[in-house]
């Protein structure tokens, strides 16, 4: 299939719950309320937005820059959702949404983003389609196992993926 053409469009009060509608079709977790009350109250639109396809919201990613626990000053950039809707998958939404991430991330590289290292995120050991496109499309290496990550979904481990950024 060839790859849609998409807008990217930001995250507020207004639209949350469209962000709520794909997770809920995206995910076998539920995010708490308290998630997407950040998520409108956020500002960075070059970390958090959505995919929109003819007008309609039909993906979305959601990052965020936090420390790294084990690098003191050093930061990096986690994923924490990243969903495309069934029916928009496959037509490269997914990776436009990861690319403008990685764009912004090399805009800001000597910037707001200097002590940025690496992009991570969680993959739950049994979605492979995930662990296969950000593998292949992105370089990301799976690194240590997590295991009873997941509270209410099974099997409740995960994977970090890991991209070093320097």
């Amino acid at each position: 299939m060839r790859d849609l053409y998409v807008d990217f469009g930001m995250i507020n009060a207004d639209n949350v719950e469209q962000l709520r509608k794909i997770n809920q079709s995206c995910f076998p977790l539920t995010y708490a309320d308290s998630f997407y009350g950040d998520m409108a109250k956020n500002k960075d639109e070059k970390l958090c937005k959505f995919a929109y396809c003819n007008g309609f919201a039909v993906g979305a990613i959601c990052a965020r820059v936090e420390p790294m626990p084990d690098r003191p000053g050093r930061n990096r950039i986690y994923i924490m959702t990243l969903g495309v809707l069934a029916a928009y998958r496959d037509r490269g939404i997914g990776s436009k949404l990861v690319t403008s991430v990685l764009d912004h991330f090399e805009s800001e590289k000597d910037g707001k983003m200097s002590n940025v290292d690496e992009i991570m995120l969680h993959v739950q050991t049994s979605n492979t389609d995930a662990m296969k496109f950000y593998g292949e499309k992105f370089g990301f290496e799976r690194g240590e196992l997590v295991e009873n990550y997941y509270k209410r979904i099974d099997p409740p481990h995960c994977y970090i993926l890991r991209k070093k950024l320097r």
